[in-house]
């Protein structure tokens, strides 16, 4: 039991940090913060100016949460499963994007680019 908590805890430090260094990350500085908590996104709407980033701050108490866009932007805005940390998205395109939580389809939030 002690090995495989040992290997869980290895495995989730691994995880969380890859996941905040992918190719969607961005090292722009965030024209909004997104807090990741108590099972939702705070503001779940939010707007920006095209070619501003959004960031998302987990930390909701070692719940897994993601962001995942719909549609068409679920190719590119796909962050890990984080239960800490933050995931960077720089929108380029005006418009309306919805996203969501893969293991929690409740939690959903809306970024308008104008």
């Amino acid at each position: 039991m002690k090995k495989l908590l040992a290997l869980l805890v290895a495995s989730l430090a691994a995880f969380t940090v890859s996941a905040c260094s992918g190719a969607d990350a961005s090292s722009a500085e965030p024209a909004v913060v997104v807090e990741v908590k108590n099972m939702a996104y705070s503001p779940a709407t939010v707007t920006i100016e095209k070619g501003q980033t959004v960031q998302w701050q987990f930390d909701d108490s070692g719940l897994p949460h993601d962001v995942v866009g719909d549609g068409a932007l679920g190719e590119t805005l796909r962050s890990e499963l984080l239960t800490e940390g933050t995931y960077s998205y720089t929108f380029e395109e005006a418009g309306t994007f919805s996203y969501h939580c893969t293991p929690h389809p409740a939690m959903v939030g809306t970024v308008i680019v104008q």
